[in-house]
């Protein structure tokens, strides 16, 4: 494992997580907006995560292909993707865009967004995301002990 690798490791972290408390706040931004510019309520959004498998070109010279195996590299969002569970249904008549026909008349649809279980994820990601800025404050660390120790 080179010497930047847990640091390397741990921006992709940061990056991720912080894409997720991105999303998380939009959904809460929107928990209560009923009309979007595509028509219908906003539906929830969420982050999808996968190792990152991409071996960089310049790690062949440096670490033997053997090696590889089990090496973490990090993570990457691959996407991200809207929830399509049922919205909530709120009776409301009088709002402009309650529906005006069917066996749903008068009901309003909500977006599928549950503020308590965004709070979670938001606190999720943000203990992950400290977690690996800790990780790289103690790499820094050991980094600069390494150094004040080879020049004794």
């Amino acid at each position: 494992m080179g010497l930047f690798t847990s640091m390397n490791i741990s921006s992709t972290g940061l990056t991720a997580q912080r894409l997720r408390m991105d999303v998380i706040s939009n959904n809460i931004a929107n928990v209560n907006t009923t009309r979007t510019t595509d028509g219908g309520p906003f539906r929830r959004r969420r982050v999808v995560l996968r190792p990152r498998n991409d071996h960089l070109e310049f790690r062949t010279r440096f670490l033997p292909q053997p090696l590889w195996k089990g090496l973490g590299e990090g993570v990457r969002a691959i996407k991200i993707e809207e929830d399509r569970s049922p919205l909530r249904l709120v009776y409301d008549p009088d709002h402009p865009d309650a529906i005006k026909t069917g066996s749903r008349k008068g009901y309003v649809e909500y977006p599928n967004i549950n503020v308590v279980s965004e709070m979670v994820d938001m606190i999720s990601a943000s203990r992950a995301y400290e977690a690996n800025v800790t990780v790289i404050q103690n790499a820094s660390q050991m980094f600069m002990r390494g150094l004040e120790i080879g020049s004794r």
